[in-house]
C-alpha cells in the first residue's frame, strides 16, 4: 500500500498518477495544499528531536512514495516573514526517521540514501500573469518606458531555454469592464516580447481606469490556472503582477471586494504590484500586492521597479522542492514518521510527515 491522501479541491476525488522512476508504481497523490496552514500536509516536528526554533519554514505541498523504496516529498521554503527561498541544494538537508521501534529519531546518510533534489516540471507548473494599465495616461506618457520595463520582466522572469512548466500570459486594462488578453500563456521569450512590441497609443478606447475590475479578474485566472493544474495531474503555483500608474476610476467595484479577492486567493497565488508616479495609492498597491509591491516615482525609474519584482517572482517560483531519497525502511515496517531539516547559513527549519513501506525492497536509486 502506498501513501494515500485525497483531493478535496471544489469537491473533486482522488487524482491518481503514474510515475516511473526507482521501479514503477501507481501513487495515489494528494492536491489538496496547504491544507494544514503554514506547514502544508506536515506538522510541527517532534520535540524529541530538538531541533529549535524554525527560522524557516518547509510547507509541504505533496508526498508520495514509488517502489521499490524512494520517498518524494514536494515543498515549498519561506523564512518566517513569508519571504521565499531559493537556490537549496540536497547537501543542506538532514532526513530523519522513526519506526516502530524507535524512540525517536535517527538520522539517515544523505549519501547511502541518494538523497537530492530533482527537476519538478514531472509535478509543478509555474505561471505569471503580467497585468498592465493601458489607460490614456499611460499610452499618452510612459508607454515606450513600459513597453522596455516590461520587456526586461519577461527577459528575467522566463527561462532563457523554454519549459513548459514555466509560462506566463500578458493581460491589459483600461476603463471598460473587460481584462484584455494581450497574449495567452506561453513558454515562450520571443512570443511575449514580440506582443508588447505590437502595443501602441490606439490599444485603447476607454481612457479610465478600472483597477479594482482588473484585480478581481487577474485573480479569478490565477484560481482557473491552479485547478486546471490539478486537473492534469500536477501542481500548479501563479503570481499576479499588477501595474499601474494611478486609482482605480471606474468605479465599477469596490476596494473592499477587490481586496477580499486577493486575501482569499489560494495561497499558492502571489500578489505584486508596481506603482508609477504621484497619482497612485501606495497603501492601497500594498495591500494588492500583498506579497510584494515596489514604486517608481518617475517613468525613468520604471524599469528598475520591474526588475526588482521580477527578481522576487523568480524567487518565489524556485522556492518549490522536489527532494526524494531511497529509505531503509522495507516491507513489514509498516508506517513510519519522517522530519526534512534543511540548514541555509545560521538559519533551520523542519516539518514531520508520514509514509507507509508496504512492498519496499531494495535497490532504489
Amino acid at each position: 500500500m502506498k501513501m494515500k491522501t485525497y483531493l478535496k479541491l471544489l469537491s473533486v476525488i482522488c487524482t491518481v498518477i503514474l510515475f516511473s522512476s526507482c521501479g514503477n508504481a501507481d501513487d495515489d497523490v494528494n492536491f489538496d495544499i496547504n491544507q494544514a496552514g503554514s506547514l502544508g500536509l506536515g506538522k510541527t516536528v517532534d520535540q524529541c528531536l530538538d531541533l529549535g526554533e524554525n527560522d524557516l519554514v518547509l510547507s509541504i505541498q505533496d508526498q508520495f512514495t514509488t517502489l521499490p523504496g524512494k520517498v518524494s516529498i514536494f515543498f515549498r521554503v519561506s523564512d518566517k516573514t513569508g519571504n521565499p527561498v531559493p537556490g537549496l541544494t540536497a547537501e543542506q538537508f538532514t532526513i530523519y526517521e522513526q519506526g516502530r521501534n524507535d524512540d525517536c529519531f535517527n538520522t539517515i546518510s544523505a549519501s547511502e540514501s541518494y538523497a537530492r533534489i530533482s527537476p519538478n516540471s514531472q509535478i509543478f507548473n509555474n505561471s505569471t500573469l503580467l497585468v498592465l494599465d493601458l489607460s490614456n495616461s499611460v499610452l499618452s506618457g510612459s508607454l515606450e518606458e513600459l513597453k522596455s520595463a516590461t520587456t526586461s520582466f519577461i527577459t528575467n522572469v522566463m527561462p532563457a531555454v523554454e519549459e513548459d512548466s514555466f509560462r506566463m500570459a500578458i493581460y491589459w486594462f483600461d476603463g471598460e469592464d473587460e481584462l484584455h488578453l494581450l497574449n495567452p500563456l506561453t513558454a515562450s521569450r520571443e512570443e511575449l516580447i514580440a506582443a508588447v512590441e505590437d502595443i501602441t497609443p490606439s490599444i485603447s478606447n476607454d481612457p479610465s481606469t478600472d483597477l479594482y475590475g482588473a484585480v478581481i479578474k487577474s485573480a479569478n485566472v490565477a484560481s482557473e490556472l491552479l485547478i486546471e493544474s490539478t486537473n492534469n495531474n500536477s501542481i500548479g503555483a501563479t503570481s499576479v503582477v499588477v501595474f499601474t500608474d494611478g486609482t482605480d476610476q471606474a468605479s465599477r467595484y469596490s476596494e473592499e471586494e477587490a481586496l477580499q479577492k486577493v486575501n482569499e486567493s489560494n495561497s499558492n497565488i502571489s500578489f505584486f504590484a508596481i506603482g508609477l508616479g504621484s497619482e497612485i495609492d501606495t497603501e492601497i498597491l500594498m495591500k494588492i500586492g500583498k506579497t510584494s509591491s515596489v514604486f517608481a516615482g518617475s517613468t525613468e525609474e520604471l524599469e528598475t521597479t520591474f526588475n526588482d519584482i521580477s527578481l522576487r517572482v523568480t524567487q518565489q517560483a524556485n522556492s518549490f522542492y522536489l527532494f526524494e531519497y531511497c529509505t531503509p525502511k522495507r516491507d513489514g515496517s509498516g508506517e513510519n514518521n519522517l522530519v526534512i531539516q534543511v540548514k541555509n547559513g545560521n538559519l533551520q527549519g523542519g516539518v514531520q510527515t508520514k509514509f507507509d513501506t508496504t512492498g519496499f525492497t531494495g535497490g532504489c536509486q
